[in-house]
């Protein structure tokens, strides 16, 4: 990888973030002008006083009119970006290494989704046409494929993988039901779990995320000028963006084990940050758990544990809300809800709460003390993926 890095040159000095939800009451301007207020609110600036802004969105508009309208902005830059499931992160990229460059004093990424009044469930992807060699499953049946082949792999039985299967949801649940901004606030037990309805392979109803509304946003300025807006700023330590060939659809060595775009992601994103020991280091992660086997191979794919050794790790708690390394303790988008265009930012959001010990207590982290965070998004299927990691710290230095 080739990044330089921004490490300690850019900070957060504001946030915001809406509810997930299945929100009929509300429509996407009014989630943009609340995520975007919090934001404001918390830097204590106007939006005149932001001089960019970054706008992610996968479906949900066009163009940067579609941010500039609801907050009634004029003649500011506004930048529309899309890239799969990592959109809100490329929002909060493009800002912090806009502020980075010296071209922006201020400036703020904001990312939302309105999805639940289109009458589909997830988007609405209208792909070019193609040579019919492209692979026409859904995204669960695609990562359902990723379960039975980790078992084979590493000899682990199939009542063992499911109960493995079990406690990622149970956990995320847990965390949900402590999050007054998730999608789904109740906790489910293992049995649940098991005996829910098989949607693809044996992944059933408790291994999907929840298909949401909602929009979170950020504010970032230069490190120096961080203290003049908040005694609690967070420091970039690192961004890291990697984007696959999409080879594995054609590799018959690709063994749907692990996720390549995500290791290269995480492995830069670490060199960046000086993070050595990733799983010791950090103080929690959020990470893209879009199935329950997605977060067990990133578990592996982040290092966080050994290859063939995550399931292990997922029965003793490792990544439990008091685990050695909590991983998604505001539920991840198994349980608060995949907004697309807003859930970089939304993981970022709980990074915000939890480093600054502003989060729920009963779900905040005690390994706080380590001051680093990470998040973690990936959009695409196995084979074939874009992914994002950030750093993000409490301290300078």
């Amino acid at each position: 990888m080739g990044s330089h890095g921004i490490r300690d040159k850019v900070a957060i000095i504001g946030m915001g973030c809406t509810r997930f939800a299945e929100l009929w009451e509300k429509g996407l301007d009014d989630l943009i002008v609340d995520a975007s207020t919090e934001a404001f609110s918390s830097a204590g600036v106007a939006k005149d006083d932001v001089d960019a802004y970054w706008f992610g969105t996968a479906q949900s508009g066009m163009s940067g009119i579609t941010l500039a309208r609801p907050l009634q902005l004029h003649n500011k830059p506004v930048t529309r970006v899309e890239n799969y499931c990592t959109t809100g992160s490329e929002a909060l990229r493009g800002a912090v290494y806009a502020v980075a460059s010296g071209a922006y004093d201020v400036a703020m990424a904001v990312g939302a989704e309105k999805v639940k009044d289109s009458g589909f469930q997830g988007l609405n992807a209208v792909n070019p046409p193609n040579d019919g060699t492209a692979r026409t499953l859904t995204a669960a049946a695609m990562f359902s494929m990723v379960a039975p082949a980790y078992a084979q792999k590493y000899g682990v039985d199939q009542e063992t993988m499911a109960d493995v299967l079990a406690s990622i949801a149970v956990k995320n649940h847990h965390n949900g039901a402590r999050n007054p901004r998730a999608q789904f606030r109740r906790e489910i037990t293992k049995e649940a779990a098991l005996g829910s309805p098989r949607l693809a392979g044996t992944l059933g109803v408790f291994d999907c995320a929840g298909v949401a509304d909602g929009a979170a946003a950020a504010i970032v300025v230069r490190a120096e000028d961080a203290h003049r807006y908040t005694q609690k700023p967070l420091y970039i330590k690192a961004l890291s963006f990697a984007a696959g060939s999409g080879s594995g659809l054609i590799d018959p060595g690709y063994d749907y084990t692990h996720f390549p775009e995500c290791e290269a992601a995480a492995v830069d994103a670490y060199a960046q940050a000086g993070i050595t020991d990733p799983r010791h280091q950090l103080a929690m992660a959020e990470v893209h758990d879009c199935f329950t086997p997605t977060e067990l191979v990133l578990m592996e794919d982040l290092g966080f544990a050994a290859r063939g050794t995550a399931w292990k790790e997922v029965l003793a708690g490792t990544f439990a809300l008091d685990g050695d390394l909590p991983v998604n303790p505001d539920g991840g988008l198994k349980s608060f809800g995949h907004p697309v265009g807003a859930s970089g930012l939304r993981m970022v959001f709980e990074c915000w709460l939890q480093l600054r010990r502003e989060a729920p207590s009963e779900r905040q982290v005690a390994t706080v003390d380590r001051g680093l965070a990470m998040t973690h998004n990936l959009g695409g299927y196995p084979g074939e993926m874009v992914s994002f990691v950030s750093v993000l710290g409490s301290e300078l230095g």
